[in-house]
């Protein structure tokens, strides 16, 4: 490995990395309930840093100094470990759907090659008939995902009827 010699170069890989650093240390927070503690500095002289719980409280213990008292209750150590089991949850739910919102941007990025690539008047009927049922599918995904986030908020009972709402004639 060779050092970067462009400044800017530098920075960017530098940004990248970091971000990807904090990202890996929060799945393994999430994934293993580890503390961690991370403190860089940049190019520039730039302290970044992540901590879990925080940075303070782990350098704090890590140094011997200020270390909190230790907590006999029996009933706030089940409060804070069901926080941390929330939170661990909502952290991977977190993550499945940036896989998930990915994917969907991966399958765009193909559906708009393929609508480049072939367009409408020149498709075959098996691949009309393959594109209508990819379409049919996304709509049931969209409103099942329009249900589930607001459910019953929604003004519109399903994408079909969107410009109509629910109490309106048809």
């Amino acid at each position: 490995m060779v050092k970067i010699k462009s400044a800017r170069n530098l920075g960017v890989t530098f940004s990248k990395r970091r971000a990807g650093l904090f990202k890996k240390a929060c799945e393994l927070c999430t994934l293993c309930g580890a503390e961690i503690a991370i403190v860089i500095f940049s190019p520039d002289g730039k302290v970044f840093s992540f901590g879990h719980p925080s940075v303070d409280t782990l350098v704090e213990r890590f140094l011997g100094r200020n270390l909190p008292p230790p907590n006999n209750d029996v009933h706030n150590q089940q409060i804070v470990n069901l926080r941390e089991v929330r939170i661990r949850e909502l952290n991977t739910k977190l993550m499945n759907l940036e896989g998930v919102l990915q994917m969907e941007k991966n399958r765009g990025e193909s559906l708009r090659e393929f609508r480049k690539e072939s367009p409408m008047e020149e498709l075959n009927l098996f691949q009309l008939q393959h594109l209508k049922k990819a379409l049919e599918i996304l709509k049931q995904m969209v409103e099942k995902e329009a249900q589930m986030v607001n459910n019953n908020a929604f003004p519109f009972q399903t994408l079909g009827s969107a410009w109509t709402p629910p109490n309106c004639a048809s």
